[in-house]
């Protein structure tokens, strides 16, 4: 297995976290699984929510699956799943979930990836956010270890 590739990025704002999210929807396509890191309040929903609404042709309610475990959409191109497993008791429950079957065929978004285990993607692309010192900004680290995505998001900076 080769070290992960990756890029940086400075968020500075909540509307540039939008904005990444709007770049990644349009490279994302059915079978595509990003893995969600960072503490509590580094942006993962955020990210999440703007994500799922860039991939929407009808706007709704995107609530947080904290709860429910997983919440599904249907857009443009496929299914949406978003997964929060922070509340996940053991992997085993994974299954209950259907969530391993939707990687395969639905853009697939995890929150609190680790408690995957095993069943994590190899092919995922794993977007780590932190705090940096302004409150408000983030640093998002884009990383994969397999995949095409050194090819999908070679022109990341220069979107708009």
């Amino acid at each position: 297995m080769t070290a992960p590739d990756g890029v940086t990025l400075h968020l500075p704002s909540p509307e540039a976290t939008d904005a990444l999210a709007r770049r990644l929807a349009a490279r994302l396509r059915p079978g595509d699984t990003l893995l969600l890191e960072g503490p509590v309040g580094a942006g993962k929903s955020h990210l999440a929510r703007a994500l799922i609404t860039a991939l929407l042709d009808v706007p709704e309610d995107i609530p947080s699956p904290t709860y429910t475990l997983v919440q599904t959409y249907a857009g443009r191109s496929g299914p949406i799943w978003h997964a929060d497993l922070y509340r996940l008791g053991d992997p085993d429950e994974l299954a209950e979930l259907g969530l391993e079957e939707a990687f395969g065929s639905a853009i697939c978004l995890v929150e609190w990836p680790e408690r995957l285990g095993a069943a994590a993607p190899a092919s995922a692309l794993t977007v780590t956010l932190a705090p940096v010192e302004d409150g408000a900004a983030r640093r998002a680290r884009l990383s994969w270890s397999a995949g095409d995505w050194a090819a999908r998001l070679e022109d990341l900076h220069d979107d708009a």
